[in-house]
C-alpha cells in the first residue's frame, strides 16, 4: 500500500529546527535548560517513529526512503537523546558528536539529490538538506564557543534558513497532495 507522510516529517523537522535555533540563540547557557525538553522530545518521537517505518518498509518510490527515513531516524534519535540529556542534567557533548556523523549524511544527501536531480525542486531540497546537516557539523563547535554571541546567531540563523526551505517545501507538498491524493483509493477497496 502507498503511504506518503513526508509532509508531516517535514513540518515536524521545521518545528524541530525552530526550538533548535532557539535552543541555539538563547537556550544553550541558560540555567533553565529543561523547558526545550518537551519539544525535542515531541521533534524527535514523529521523526523517529517514522524515520523508522519509512526505512523497514519503503512506502514511497526509490531513494526517497533513504534519503527522508534514514536522516529522519538520525535527526529523531538526537532530539529525543537531548531531550533526556536535558532532563537528567548530561553533558551534550557526546550528542554532539554523533550529530557531527549524523550532519555530514544529511550533506551528502543534499549534495546528491541536487546531482541526481531528485524531487520536484532538487536545488532547493539539496540546500535544505545542507543546511540541516551543518547544524548538526557545528554543533560541538557551537557547545565549546557556547559564550560567542555571534557563533550563536550565525548557527540559529542556519537553522531558520533551513527551516524555512523546509517550510515551503513541507506546506506546498500539503497542499498538493490534499489535491493529488483526493480521489485515491487504498488497493483492497479498489
Amino acid at each position: 500500500m502507498f503511504i506518503d507522510y513526508i509532509t508531516l516529517m517535514l513540518i515536524n523537522m521545521v518545528a524541530g529546527l525552530v526550538l533548535l535555533a532557539d535552543y541555539v540563540n538563547r537556550g544553550i547557557d541558560s540555567p533553565h535548560q529543561k523547558q526545550w525538553i518537551p519539544g525535542f522530545g515531541m521533534t524527535g518521537a514523529i521523526a523517529f517513529t517514522t524515520g523508522l517505518h519509512m526505512i523497514f518498509t519503503w512506502p514511497v518510490t526509490g531513494s526517497f526512503n533513504i534519503a527522508f527515513g534514514e536522516t529522519s531516524v538520525l535527526f529523531g534519535i538526537l532530539f529525543v537523546t537531548a531531550a533526556i540529556a536535558l532532563s537528567q542534567s548530561w553533558d551534550l557533548l557526546t550528542i554532539a558528536i554523533y550529530a557531527f556523523f549524523a550532519g555530514l549524511v544529511a550533506i551528502v544527501v543534499g549534495i546528491r539529490i541536487i546531482n541526481l536531480n531528485l524531487t520536484k525542486q532538487p536545488l532547493l531540497s539539496g540546500i535544505g538538506f545542507i543546511l540541516t546537516g551543518l547544524g548538526g557539523v557545528c554543533a560541538a563547535p557551537t557547545l565549546y564557543w557556547k559564550t560567542s554571541r555571534t557563533w550563536r546567531l550565525i548557527g540559529a540563523a542556519v537553522l531558520i534558513v533551513a527551516a524555512l526551505i523546509w517550510a515551503l517545501t513541507g506546506y506546498l507538498a500539503y497542499w498538493n497532495h490534499l489535491e493529488g491524493f483526493g480521489k485515491w483509493v487504498p488497493a483492497p477497496m479498489r
